[in-house]
């Protein structure tokens, strides 16, 4: 039986979190209008308002005009009341972006990792950190916390990278080695679910609570809210939409197996099939676009099957998730029409007709410092989010 004092604090922190979530979604806004929005009195709000003011994180401000007398008192977020770095790790590279706590991104960085052992990279990154909220003038205690997105399986519980196929690591306590060195929060999560999160606080997933993100770039990825929790499965791995399977006789995927969706739509899957139809001498993503848009019919012909084959995934999402809202993001959307109106034909053709409805899916367009902030927006989903909606829903 929880103890009593404990129980009043996780009351505190529910309501404080509803205040804060109104003057997020509706500010400016009134605290009495914060009142009737969220069903607590307006001693509570008042009280709490008060502390997230003295933090803050909250601004108080006039309304702009008023029907006589003393204007009302609008409570707005302070998006300038702390900051959180984003850090996306690659295999090459650490992208680091500083946001406010708007998730607008103020400043961004980049480095070249001196290697992949992970001590290596627990130094590297924390004197990326270090000189970059040095030269941004931002000190410790306005940073709120670091989130870290990377590929592989992620235990974000614990803070344990499980297994990374870009660094071949298995286990690594990431978490707990890079707060030692930073003493400040850390936040890590696999890089795709940290764009679902943003997604669902700052982006078009707001409002949503059945929503899939799907990215497409150097692998296919899958972000997953369902009835407005975000789902990770049992052990971390779940949304490996780019492993299930489209042809076991396929060709080889970097994971080991045939025929996976990733090894037709990735960049590596793309390039192989360009090598083999169009030229061998075709060495990136880049060179095969370029192709394409000079209007190379091999090479429209590639991201054209491509983009049947994801269609077919979406397809399959759409029949067994019946989401609202299906957000595609990632590198590949760049690669416009030649992949997304066959994928979209696809769709239609593959999805059961009484789920099928072209709203459902939306790309959006992509920024070099999305994954950064999408890293970020680890930290602030911690700032914003109810303590009875932090635990992430398992299998």
């Amino acid at each position: 039986m929880a103890h009593p004092t404990g129980n009043r604090e996780l009351i505190r922190a529910i309501n404080s979190s509803h205040v804060l979530n109104a003057i997020k979604t509706y500010g400016p806004i009134g605290r009495a209008d914060i009142a009737r929005r969220t069903g607590l009195s307006p001693a509570t709000v008042t009280s709490i308002s008060a502390k997230l003011i003295s933090q803050n994180l909250v601004l108080e401000k006039s309304a702009g005009d008023s029907s006589g007398g003393r204007p009302p008192i609008l409570l707005v977020i302070n998006p300038k009341g702390g900051y959180v770095v984003g850090i996306k790790l690659t295999e090459t590279n650490a992208v680091c972006a500083l946001t406010d706590l708007e998730a607008t991104v103020i400043a961004k960085s980049s480095m070249i990792l001196s290697g992949h052992n992970p001590d290596q990279v627990v130094d590297d990154l924390t004197k990326m950190v270090t000189s970059f909220i040095r030269e941004q003038k931002i000190s410790k205690k306005q940073l709120l916390g670091v989130g870290i997105g990377v590929a592989g399986i992620v235990d974000a519980e614990e803070g344990i990278l499980r297994q990374s196929p870009i660094y071949g690591w298995e286990n690594v306590p990431l978490r707990q080695m890079l707060q030692s060195k930073l003493n400040v929060p850390i936040y890590i999560e696999n890089d795709v679910n940290t764009l679902t999160l943003t997604e669902r606080w700052f982006g078009p997933g707001q409002g949503v609570d059945n929503f899939l993100t799907v990215t497409v770039g150097r692998g296919v990825g899958l972000g997953i809210v369902v009835n407005g929790q975000f789902y990770r499965g049992q052990n971390g791995g779940a949304g490996e939409l780019g492993h299930t399977a489209i042809d076991p006789n396929g060709p080889l995927c970097a994971c080991g197996k045939q025929g996976c969706l990733e090894a037709y739509v990735g960049d590596p899957g793309l390039v192989r099939a360009a090598q083999e139809s169009v030229s061998k001498s075709i060495q990136s993503i880049d060179e095969l676009l370029q192709l394409a848009q000079n209007g190379n019919s091999a090479a429209i012909k590639i991201f054209n099957q491509a983009g049947r084959i994801l269609g077919i995934g979406v397809a399959n999402l759409i029949n067994l998730f019946n989401p609202k809202k299906i957000i595609i993001s990632g590198e590949g959307t760049r690669e416009g029409d030649f992949l997304f109106i066959p994928m979209k034909e696809s769709i239609q053709q593959n999805t059961m007709p009484g789920l099928f409805d072209p709203k459902v899916v939306e790309i959006i367009p992509w920024g070099d410092d999305a994954w950064a902030r999408g890293a970020a927006g680890l930290v602030l989903r911690e700032l914003f989010e109810s303590p009875i909606h932090k635990k992430t829903v398992a299998a």
